[in-house]
């Protein structure tokens, strides 16, 4: 058994299979990845990957359970350089962040900023994506940290620490009839209505506040992204729900605001990275910086 043998297998997954595409990850032509696997299955006495005819579709139970060990030695190894950078007090590398759109757009910039005066030899690497794909992309090491609302606590695997509680407002014309100081639920419902899709931005209290008062949310439109919402509320479509956060005093002038605060359990944005990840110093000075700024540190 050796190295490459294991990496092999976990290029297989991210490659869905394609032992072509796996051996290029490797430096190495299909057949000799063919036969380091037979070699390997040879070795461990049994089957790692599922087959029909000569096409992989998909690791065998005892391949499951192997790949979990392999992920454990990558993440070692990833460690191990980690901590050898940090020893020389490098302070060349790559941040990498998986988040949505909301907080790249809104939340990140200034924290960011600040962060290139202190590191300016990080390169900063972001992928905007949705709260699963994101966790996906911890898990895969495309990224080191992972920053947004919904679903990082239903993975045991990640340490989760809160960031910055925010909470949901309404967006409409300045003549609509619902721009109020204080509106209900039902008012709320009685119109259409525009907002996050299902999974992104505190979609979940929302949804959580209209089944407590037995209201149905009925979403006209629904979107990742909190710019497409205004976009269609400036088309009449409706009364938008976007974060707090998302609303620009200098861009969004032309739409009155209305507090959903009172309605709608606040959200928490939270940081997340992988329980065994070694944290090098810039990692934790740009963890740092994000819970100072909104004092959230327990």
């Amino acid at each position: 058994m050796n190295f490459n043998q294991l990496e092999l297998l976990r290029f297989l997954q991210e490659t869905n299979f394609n032992l072509s595409k796996a051996g290029d990850k490797l430096n190495v032509v299909q057949s000799a990845a063919s036969r380091q696997i037979q070699l390997l299955e040879e070795e461990l006495g049994s089957s790692l990957l599922q087959r029909v005819g000569k096409k992989l579709v998909g690791f065998t139970p005892l391949g499951d359970k192997i790949l979990q060990e392999i992920e454990v030695i990558d993440l070692a190894r990833r460690n191990i350089h980690s901590i050898a950078r940090d020893y020389k007090n490098n302070r060349n590398g790559t941040l990498r962040i998986a988040t949505t759109h909301s907080q790249a757009k809104y939340f990140l910039p200034e924290s960011i900023g600040q962060f290139r005066v202190e590191y300016p030899q990080i390169n900063i690497y972001m992928v905007q994506s949705s709260p699963d794909q994101i966790i996906d992309l911890l898990h895969r090491h495309q990224a080191e940290l992972a920053i947004c609302t919904e679903k990082l606590d239903e993975d045991e695997k990640l340490v989760i620490l809160p960031c910055y509680d925010w909470h949901h407002i309404a967006i409409v014309p300045k003549d609509h009839p619902l721009n109020r100081d204080h509106i209900t639920l039902e008012q709320l419902a009685a119109c259409p209505l525009l907002t996050y899709s299902p999974g992104f931005t505190g979609y979940s209290n929302i949804e959580k506040a209209f089944h407590e008062a037995g209201l149905t949310l009925d979403v006209t439109l629904s979107a990742a992204d909190s710019d497409v919402i205004k976009t269609y509320v400036r088309q009449g479509l409706g009364v938008g729900i976007i974060a707090s956060t998302c609303y620009e005093n200098k861009n969004d002038r032309d739409l009155a605001v209305i507090d959903l605060s009172h309605l709608i359990p606040k959200s928490r944005t939270k940081i997340a990275f992988l329980k065994q990840l070694y944290l090098p110093g810039f990692l934790q000075y740009f963890i740092g910086l994000l819970q100072a700024k909104n004092n959230l540190n327990t």
